[in-house]
């Protein structure tokens, strides 16, 4: 009952878990790898997707009535869309500023983070209308 009173803070939660894993994932292949941020950003969202669906699906949206092939094939598209602004910001800010790669990366995953609550509410967890 807790998770349905509080679903933002446990959007916020999992979002926040997801991100972490998302930035650590990227500062390892980038820092032990060495391969460059825009790629190893590839590596961070695919895991960082796992954890994301995993605890959506789970806890924040917990009480929702989609079939769980439905939720994930859109939560999928919604985040690959989430990803492709994520990776294009990233790109030009990566050339434009001298700001470290990864506080760009945290900065635009936050962005990206509160449309992602916004569409997974309203369509990627929505349930089949009668």
């Amino acid at each position: 009952m807790f998770l349905l009173r509080h679903r933002p803070v446990v959007f916020i939660l999992v979002g926040s878990t997801a991100a972490l894993v998302h930035l650590l994932t990227v500062i390892l292949l980038v820092e032990k790898i060495h391969l460059a941020p825009l790629v190893a950003n590839v590596g961070g969202w695919l895991c960082a997707f796992t954890v994301s669906y995993g605890g959506h699906q789970l806890l924040t949206f917990a009480d929702h009535d989609a079939p769980v092939l439905q939720s994930a094939s859109r939560f999928l598209l919604l985040s690959a869309a989430g990803f492709a602004i994520n990776e294009s910001a990233y790109a030009i800010l990566l050339h434009t500023s001298r700001v470290p790669y990864h506080f760009l990366l945290a900065i635009i995953l936050l962005c990206v983070a509160v449309v992602t609550y916004l569409l997974s509410r309203r369509w990627a967890f929505a349930g089949i209308r009668p």
